[in-house]
């Protein structure tokens, strides 16, 4: 669990660590509010309109 302001400053080790398999956790004010976690290989990119 990583807190929002921490994420905010660690945003790219967190993404590195979240494509490494690690689903993390980011908090705010103590409660979670959303998951950054790994996707998986078999998604594709939005293509642009």
């Amino acid at each position: 669990m990583v807190n929002i302001h921490e994420a905010k400053t660690h945003f790219s080790k967190l993404v590195a660590r979240a494509a490494a398999g690690e689903e993390i956790i980011i908090t705010k004010a103590g409660e979670p509010m959303c998951k950054l976690a790994p996707l998986s290989k078999q998604i594709q990119p939005a293509n642009p309109a």
